[in-house]
């Protein structure tokens, strides 16, 4: 297991393997990861969900757990999340074509986000989906569905912040591997229905939750 040192140099050498070019066919299954933890963070728990695209019906699902064996360090959240989610992806029946990540492309202190890296290790082209700003500056969005601005560390663009839907917070898109800045957040308005978050990563959310809403459940029934 690599310490944290050792894992930011790792992440300053991947990153020199990112492509952001859009280098990718045909779209006809996408995937959607999200991961959450079990045991009050002892064991990881990951969730892949493949979808059709661009009907997103539901393909297959995989949920893998194993271990957790690195610490909680901001900016090296992939060192902690990824063993398992790679757990996952072997036991699909079939890679999809691309990958929508809950976390950060290339909009990370090196470069190297959750979908960057899994970019890399996988050769799957991969967006990543923020939730919230890890690093970078940006101006106002508009309060209006699909309106976006870049978002900049210094001045190189490291995404998009976008809003999926008005009246609810905007998401911060930026490619992971083999997407370009531009059509990363266009794919990402693509997978939305009617809610904040692609229905990929959507998806993938309630599969890595499931455990622990029907703990959650049974605990209150006991009640």
């Amino acid at each position: 297991m690599v310490d944290p040192a050792e894992a930011r140099r790792i992440q300053v050498r991947l990153c020199t393997a990112v492509s952001l070019m859009d280098d990718f066919g045909v779209l006809r299954q996408v995937a959607g990861v999200d991961v959450g933890f079990e045991e009050g963070g002892a064991i990881t728990r990951a969730a892949v969900v493949v979808l059709q695209w661009p009907s997103l019906v539901l393909v297959e699902q995989i949920l893998a757990r194993r271990p957790t064996q690195f610490p909680y360090v901001p900016g090296l959240l992939s060192f902690r999340e990824l063993p398992a989610v790679l757990d996952a992806f072997e036991r699909l029946s079939r890679y999809p074509d691309l990958v929508f990540c809950d976390g950060q492309g290339v909009a990370h202190p090196r470069g190297l986000g959750i979908a960057a890296h899994l970019g890399v290790l996988t050769g799957l082209p991969c967006i990543g989906v923020g939730k919230s700003r890890l690093v970078g500056t940006h101006a106002e969005v508009a309060n209006e569905r699909g309106a976006s601005t870049p978002l900049y560390l210094g001045d190189a663009r490291i995404g998009c912040v976008l809003r999926s839907r008005k009246g609810v917070r905007p998401l911060f898109i930026s490619p992971g591997h083999r997407v370009s800045q531009e059509t990363a957040p266009r794919l990402v308005m693509q997978a939305l229905t009617r809610f904040r978050l692609p229905e990929p990563i959507r998806a993938a959310h309630r599969l890595a939750s499931a455990p622990a809403i029907a703990r959650a459940a049974a605990r209150m029934s006991g009640r």
